[in-house]
């Protein structure tokens, strides 16, 4: 399948340079797409430049409309959307159209946040001084979005941006250019020519393509959705720039169980939290950490739970668990299953890798001193990790250089609260699984999973720039 990248607004590039993504289960050829050079990816920035004058001079409404129209033109994708998803980056249906429904609601609320932009009044102590603080568009901001849950992320890097005034370039992913090409097409379809810029580039060229835009002039401001190895060079090189950076990057969400939980409702979100998406997601729960006195119990739920659930080919549609990205994952998660079984942890499920089909794997008393503690796994195995009590609890779920996602289940709302609020993150649900995502919530975290936030009036703050505006109706007088 022919990505369509070259035709896209702004894509100067040649037409026979172009790289392959390969289907992670079968290795047949999923995708195509233009290899980008980095006088290409600058011309994109260029036309983006362009376009800005006159998006950014557009009614709150008229922006608005246009977004609807690009709601509808997504929708109007959706099977190619399912195809994609389910070539390029083993992912099941269900997923692929999850992943489109959500993305479709940003969109629209985006949509609504036009008339949101707003300023204020201060009163000043200047007499006759009027002094306004206004919310205005930044210029070119540029997206990067990862595959993970390409149409969410890749969705997320561009529509509020947009609804602000702002042009974008969105940098398609080297695993899933086919999926974030079509979320292109679709604004490219409802919105002027240029608004939205898109570039592909084959792997070896990402360092040097991110770099290009990254210093591009034209180029305002940098948004990043991936690993925290890669969030911390991006800001390095926006910092030589004094370019504000928004970084979502990685999880190593901890699920507290409290001696007093309802323990059907923390099975069922943990088994949902760590191994929806093969546990590919940033918010996967990775680290489930039970008090002592309802462990045991805990566990024989937990156990019973997931190992009933079966991994199988995604495009059979008949399991709950497909394919991981790529040979790689299945490796990184058996090294992190291998140490820590071989430092005294049991496997309470489990089970061999047929290619990229890797089961879910349940490992039960997990300890600090070992690596599935404290590697991000990005996969379908989640640690087990017993505390005393809830003070060593919140400990454990502090000791990490992540803080995305976190939940807490007790039957005590008070406590739950109290809880939460001693948990470095910037999620936390209370009684819910870590994985959680609405378009219109403040989304971000803190260490080392980045800083910014993404969604609602967050959104609007983090993709405008606030001015100081001032008017003068006395005469001055000045001491000289």
């Amino acid at each position: 399948m022919a990505d369509k990248g070259s035709m896209l607004a702004g894509a100067v590039v040649p037409e026979d340079v172009r790289f392959n993504r390969h289907n992670p289960l079968t290795g047949e050829v999923a995708s195509s797409a233009p290899a980008m050079t980095v006088a290409s990816a600058s011309a994109t920035a260029d036309a983006a430049a362009a376009a800005f004058p006159a998006w950014s001079a557009l009614g709150p409404n008229a922006r608005r409309a246009a977004l609807m129209k690009a709601a509808v033109a997504l929708e109007a994708r959706a099977d190619a959307f399912v195809e994609a998803m389910m070539g390029e980056i083993g992912a099941t249906e269900g997923w692929a159209r999850f992943n489109l429904m959500l993305a479709a609601g940003m969109v629209r609320e985006a949509a609504a946040l036009t008339t949101q932009i707003s300023g204020e009044v201060i009163p000043s102590d200047k007499p006759g001084c009027i002094s306004m603080a206004l919310r205005e568009p930044v210029g070119v901001l540029l997206g990067i979005a990862p595959w993970n849950a390409p149409i969410i992320l890749g969705i997320r890097a561009v529509a509020v941006p947009l609804a602000c005034g702002n042009t974008v370039v969105l940098k398609a992913s080297e695993q899933c250019p086919r999926t974030h090409g079509l979320i292109a097409e679709a604004f490219q379809e409802a919105l002027p020519s240029g608004v939205v810029g898109f570039v592909t580039n084959a792997p070896a060229d990402a360092g040097a393509i991110v770099g290009a835009l990254i210093d591009h002039p034209a180029i305002k401001r940098i948004n990043f959705t991936g690993s925290t190895a890669v969030g911390k060079i991006i800001a390095k090189r926006a910092a030589e720039h004094l370019k504000p950076v928004l970084l979502e990057l990685g999880g190593k969400a901890p699920l507290i169980v409290l001696d007093d939980a309802d323990l059907d409702e923390a099975v069922k979100a943990a088994a949902f939290g760590a191994f929806m998406n093969q546990g590919q997601i940033c918010m996967s729960t990775e680290r489930i950490i039970v008090l002592d006195s309802v462990a045991d119990a805990f566990v024989a739920k937990f156990k019973e739970k997931v190992g009933g659930m079966a991994v199988g080919d995604p495009r059979a549609g008949n399991t709950p668990l497909g394919a991981v990205v790529d040979q790689k994952t299945v490796d990184h998660v058996r090294d992190l299953i291998d140490d820590a079984l071989a430092h005294g942890a049991e496997l309470l499920v489990g089970g061999e890798a047929n290619g990229v089909l890797m089961p879910a794997h349940v490992i039960d008393k997990v300890t600090a001193e070992m690596r599935l503690f404290r590697d991000e796994s990005f996969g379908p195995v989640v640690g087990v990790i017993r505390a005393k009590d809830e003070a060593e609890a919140i400990a454990l779920a502090n000791d990490t250089e992540y803080g995305l996602s976190a939940a807490v289940f007790t039957r005590d709302t008070a406590r739950g609260l109290r809880v939460a609020r001693q948990i470095q993150s910037g999620i936390c649900h209370i009684n819910g699984p870590t994985v959680h995502d609405e378009a219109q919530m403040p989304f971000g975290g803190v260490k080392g999973s980045g800083y910014g936030r993404f969604g609602g009036k967050a959104g609007i703050d983090s993709f405008t720039e606030l001015r100081w505006i001032t008017i003068e109706t006395q005469p001055g007088h000045f001491p000289i």
